[in-house]
């Protein structure tokens, strides 16, 4: 498959995959910036993308900037959008911090999408599981 990009800032960086069998591409800031401490702000990365029908772009956290209390918040590319990728992205640490042009941000996994057909219903069916949610499996 190819993924085909359209560099609109001249020093924008294609998305790259780092190493061999990596599943997100690397997406990189097109400018200098600084997300203050509980800032939240969209980074543009300079380029627009053709993502394939039938396919959709997630945009996932870089684990070193996770670590920072940097994470991006919204994430979904569909195929049909052709503006510029730009990232959200929210400092939930207590100091500012320095974006640089060119530094990778996010990741992007590019993966099939199954359209399904929505159907109202007056019950559904039992599960085990049934409506057990936040952390009704227990600690350990």
């Amino acid at each position: 498959m190819k993924l085909k990009i359209n560099k609109i800032t001249p020093e924008a960086r294609l998305p790259i995959y780092h190493h061999p069998g990596d599943a997100g591409l690397d997406l990189f800031s097109a400018v200098d910036d600084v997300i203050g401490a509980g800032e939240v702000k969209a980074i543009p990365t300079g380029i627009k993308m053709a993502i394939p029908e039938g396919y959709v772009g997630l945009i996932w956290d870089k684990s070193g900037l996770s670590l920072r209390g940097v994470h991006r918040l919204a994430g979904v590319v569909d195929a049909g959008y052709r503006g510029e990728v730009r990232v959200v992205m929210a400092n939930l640490g207590g100091e500012p911090f320095a974006i640089q042009r060119g530094m990778k941000i996010a990741q992007m996994l590019i993966q099939p999408v199954v359209t399904v057909e929505v159907v109202e219903v007056e019950e559904l069916d039992e599960t085990t599981r049934g409506e057990g949610g936040f952390g009704s499996t227990g600690r350990f």
